[in-house]
């Protein structure tokens, strides 16, 4: 496997092809068919017009991501109990605002939750949307080689990489460091071509899970006139931890200012893929990540607990990916092993493959270079490096070069020298030969 070791991950095209049922939910128009408590609407109202002092119910339809009229009948129920005080009127929709009993309920309301966000879906609505998004992937040699177009790959290499992807099972990537590992994971999430429906958060026992997150989740532009507005039109996700990784990161988080729960990464990436990167390198032991996923990597389903206790099921469907420059045979027992089915080795670079590399990033930044610059630096790094080639030296190597020249003030070339220089920089010696040649 020969990735180049340029990284633009951030592109659009989708070449997947994908076939699964389409999950379109149709917004609720009336109390009786909303899926969670009313009381819990009824305090998502309050609290809006709590920290925002005034409303019209158009404006309450829009922040909560709910139907104007059921909002409507709401109002008219609450305003009978004299929670909010008319301040005008805007054609059919009213301008109002809290009374004063309306204020004290809204305050006691407060110290429970600060969250008055799009409304929620049940966990039971967001179960059934996971199961009903499983997407069958169609994958094959050339759809790999589109998604990954930027990456030098061997067919040997995307023939091992299709049938794990089609398999929808865990995947291990592992092999040397500098291999390209990572530059392939960032990209496999273009093998989907649908989209997936998110919720902006989901309600268990009368609490709240923020589940939609703008900083890994990417939101597209869809029609969703008829939909249920709770629900958030992405693409399909791909959450790639390294080695910040925490045991806290895979448990519902809960936020002590707001009284909102986050959701762990392993549900933000439902629908999706989910990264290990530098697998056994995070601040959480191997041994703890293994013993915590092995049911979910084989019954595909997970358990999280609220703080008081409560347990409940949510699926794991998603596709894990394991990456890493360590012995997998050091980092997880053979039971775990058997449940990772799809294990890939990242081998070292050919010498077509390195000089492949070598002429695109070169091509890519425009760069000034001598025909023979290839070899001579994959010749180098053979001599000076380990005895084997990595997908990355060729574009550190011409950062580096890229830096000597700005830091010198002259234009940029690719002589034999300015790759000796930079190589010299670049790999180390032992403290002995390093002193001799000081």
């Amino acid at each position: 496997m020969n990735p180049d070791a340029t990284d633009n991950a951030n592109t659009s095209h989708e070449p997947g092809q994908n076939a699964g049922s389409v999950f379109s939910p149709a917004a609720p128009t009336k109390l009786e068919d909303l899926d969670i408590p009313q009381a819990l609407v009824e305090d998502l109202m309050l609290r809006y017009l709590y920290t925002k002092g005034s409303s019209s119910i158009r404006d309450l339809s829009n922040a909560l991501k709910l139907q104007f009229s059921l909002l409507h009948d709401l109002f008219q129920q609450l305003r009978q109990k004299q929670l909010f005080e008319i301040t005008g009127m805007d054609g059919n929709d009213y301008l109002f605002m809290l009374s004063g009993i309306g204020r004290d309920l809204a305050a006691k309301r407060f110290t429970i939750s600060h969250y008055s966000g799009p409304a929620p879906v049940s966990m039971n609505s967001y179960n059934e949307a996971v199961h009903a998004q499983i997407v069958e992937l169609k994958v094959n040699r050339q759809v790999l080689k589109s998604a990954l177009s930027e990456l030098v790959l061997t067919n040997p290499f995307l023939d091992q990489l299709g049938p794990a992807l089609t398999s929808q099972k865990s995947i291990f990537l592992y092999g040397p460091t500098g291999g390209g590992k990572t530059s392939v994971v960032s990209r496999l999430f273009r093998v989907y071509q649908e989209p997936v429906l998110l919720p902006y958060a989901v309600e268990i026992d009368g609490q709240i899970i923020v589940l939609y997150d703008p900083a890994v989740h990417e939101k597209i532009d869809a029609d969703v006139t008829e939909m249920d507005a709770r629900w958030v039109p992405c693409r399909r996700p791909c959450i790639i931890a390294g080695g910040e990784l925490q045991p806290s990161m895979l448990e519902l988080q809960l936020e002590e200012s707001s009284k909102v729960y986050a959701a762990p990464l392993q549900m933000k990436a439902n629908n999706g893929m989910l990264v290990i990167d530098d697998f056994g390198r995070q601040i959480l032991s191997p041994e703890y990540l293994l013993n915590r996923w092995i049911v979910p990597l084989d019954r595909r389903i997970d358990y999280l607990t609220l703080r008081y206790g409560l347990k409940f099921q949510i699926p794991f469907e998603m596709i894990v990916v394991f990456s890493t420059n360590l012995d997998p045979n050091d980092l997880a027992d053979e039971a775990f092993l058997r449940r990772i089915q799809n294990k890939i080795y990242v081998a070292a670079v050919d010498s077509q493959s390195f000089d492949e590399i070598f002429n695109r990033i070169v091509s890519e930044k425009n760069l000034a270079c001598e025909p023979v610059s290839a070899q001579f630096l994959r010749k180098l790094c053979l001599q000076v490096g380990p005895k084997e080639l990595r997908a990355c030296y060729p574009g550190d190597i011409i950062d580096i070069i890229v830096s000597i020249s700005e830091y010198e003030g002259r234009t940029i070339e690719i002589t034999p020298d300015s790759l000796k220089r930079a190589v010299k920089l670049y790999f180390t010696k032992t403290m002995a030969v390093a002193a001799t040649h000081s």
